[in-house]
C-alpha cells in the first residue's frame, strides 16, 4: 500500500499575518511567532492542525502545522500559493532527505541523521539511521498527530528491522505533548552495533543522548582523525569517546579521556573493546572528573600538555537567561585548555547552546586568550555533519559552533 495514502486529506484552516509580518517567512523561516499573527479562521483551531499561511492582504505563504499554546505558532511545511497536501509533501520530502544522505555519506558510516526538521522540509521530525534500526522524534503537536502515517511512510521507504520513538525533551512539554519512548514497529532493539568513519561504535536507543548517540559530531571527528598521529590527546566531555576513538584510529600516541559520569565511560570502554582496544592499555587514560577541575589540577611541565584538545561541553544555556553566564563558563573552560596546549598544540572546541549565539562564543573563546596571554590561530570554523542541513532563511536552526584553532608558536 502506499504509505502516502494512509495520511487524512484535511481542508486547512487559515491564518492571516500582521503587515509587514511576512518577510521572514517569505525569506525561508520556516517558524512564525505568535506575535506574527493578526487572526485565524476559525477562531478556534486545534494544536497541530494543518494550516494556509495569508497575508495581510489575502495572499497565500504557505502551508504548515499550528499550535495557538506555543510561542513558534505555525511551523511551515510548504511555501507558494498552491502547496500540495501534507500527505504529499512530507513524503516527498522523506524521499528527497534520503536521496541526499545517499549521495553524502560514505560507506564506512551506516548511521547518520535521515531528516533533520526544519533544515529538511520537516519541521518537528527527526529521524536519525543506525544500522538497519530507525529512530525518530516527534517534537510538534502537527507531527505528532501524523505519528501513525509517518511510522507507516519510514517503513515503506526505509524497511528497517526496527523503528523506535524516543520523542522526548523540553519542546514536547511546550507543545503540550507528554514524552514518549518506545519501539513502534519491528524487533525490540534497545542497542545496536554501528559503524561510524570505519570505527565502531554502540547506539544505546535506551539511556543515549539524543536518539542514541551524537551523530551530529561526525565530521569533526573524522577531522580529528586526520591530524592525530602521533599526537597527546585530550577528550574533555568525551561521553562515549567518540572523538578519543577517532583520534585512536588516526594513530593518536596517547589519549586522555575526561567525564563526571560513569555511565558514560562504561559506554566508552565498550566502545574501546569494540574497536579492539582495552580501556587499561598504556595508549589511553580514561578519568572520571570535571572537565575544570581536571585542567585546574594538571601540574606544570611539558610532559602535562597536549598536542591535541577536544573541548565540547554539553549545553552551558538551556535558556536565553543563562546566556551570560555560559559566555563566562565558555572563557573560563576555554582559557583553562588553552593553558594545557603543548607548543603548537590545537584545540578544537565546541557550543552546542541553542539560546548562545555562534558569534557569541566565538568571541567568549577569544576573550579566553587575554588572561594566558596566548596567541592562537583560527583554522576551520566548525558545525554539524553534512547530514545536519539548515535553511538559508532559519538562522535560529544553528545551534553547534565549533572552532578549530591552533597556537601561533
Amino acid at each position: 500500500m502506499n504509505a502516502a495514502a494512509t495520511f487524512a486529506t484535511v481542508t486547512p484552516a487559515r491564518i492571516f499575518l500582521r503587515k509587514g509580518r511576512d518577510g521572514p517567512v517569505r525569506g525561508g523561516n520556516p517558524w512564525i511567532f505568535s506575535g506574527a499573527i493578526e487572526r485565524t479562521d476559525p477562531a478556534g483551531i486545534a494544536p497541530g492542525a494543518i494550516v494556509d499561511v495569508y497575508d495581510v492582504t489575502g495572499n497565500r505563504i504557505g502551508r504548515g502545522h499550528y499550535n495557538p499554546a506555543t510561542t513558534i505558532a505555525v511551523r511551515m511545511l510548504g511555501w507558494g500559493n498552491n502547496p500540495p497536501p501534507i500527505a504529499d509533501l512530507i513524503r516527498h520530502r522523506l524521499t528527497r532527505a534520503a536521496a541526499l544522505r545517499g549521495n553524502m555519506i560514505a560507506s564506512a558510516t551506516d548511521c547518520y541523521r535521515v531528516v533533520n526538521g526544519d533544515g529538511d522540509g520537516l519541521s518537528g521530525l527527526v529521524l536519525d539511521r543506525y544500522g538497519d534500526v530507525f529512530v525518530m522524534q516527534l517534537l510538534s503537536a502537527g507531527m505528532d498527530s501524523m505519528r501513525t502515517d509517518i511510522v507507516a511512510a519510514v517503513r515503506e521507504l526505509f524497511a528497517p528491522r526496527a523503528i523506535i520513538e524516543r520523542s522526548q525533551g523540553a519542546v514536547r512539554r511546550e507543545e503540550g505533548l507528554a514524552d514518549r519512548a518506545s519501539p513502534v514497529d519491528g524487533d525490540s532493539a534497545t542497542s545496536a552495533i554501528v559503524t561510524e568513519n570505519g570505527v565502531r561504535l554502540e547506539a544505546d536507543f535506551e539511556h543515549g543522548q539524543k536518539t542514541g548517540a551524537f551523530l551530529d559530531q561526525r565530521d569533526n571527528r573524522a577531522r580529528l582523525a586526520a591530524m592525530a598521529s602521533g599526537a597527546r590527546v585530550l577528550d574533555l566531555f568525551c561521553y562515549a569517546g567518540g572523538f578519543s576513538l577517532a583520534a585512536l584510529a588516526g594513530g593518536a600516541r596517547h589519549v586522555t579521556a575526561v567525564d563526571t559520569s560513569a555511565r558514560a565511560l562504561d559506554w566508552m570502554r565498550r566502545n574501546l573493546e569494540l574497536n579492539g582496544y582495552s580501556s587499561t592499555a598504556a595508549e589511553t587514560a580514561i578519568v572520571k572528573a570535571d572537565a575544570g577541575e581536571f585542567l585546574r589540577g594538571l601540574p606544570g611541565g611539558g610532559e602535562n600538555k597536549f598536542d591535541l584538545i577536544i573541548l565540547d561541553p554539553p549545553p552551558l544555556a538551556r535558556g536565553r537567561a543563562q546566556a551570560v553566564r555560559a559566555g563566562r563558563l565558555y572563557t573560563e573552560l576555554n582559557a583553562l585548555a588553552m593553558r594545557a596546549l603543548a607548543p603548537g598544540g590545537r584545540l578544537m572546541t565546541f557550543s552546542c547552546s541553542t539560546h548562545f549565539r555562534g558569534e557569541d562564543f566565538i568571541g567568549a573563546v577569544r576573550a579566553a586568550q587575554e588572561p594566558g596571554h596566548i596567541h592562537l590561530k583560527t583554522l576551520a570554523h566548525l558545525g554539524p555533519g553534512i547530514d545536519h542541513p539548515v535553511l538559508l532563511g532559519h538562522v535560529e536552526g544553528d545551534y553547534l559552533t565549533g572552532l578549530l584553532l591552533a597556537d601561533l608558536g
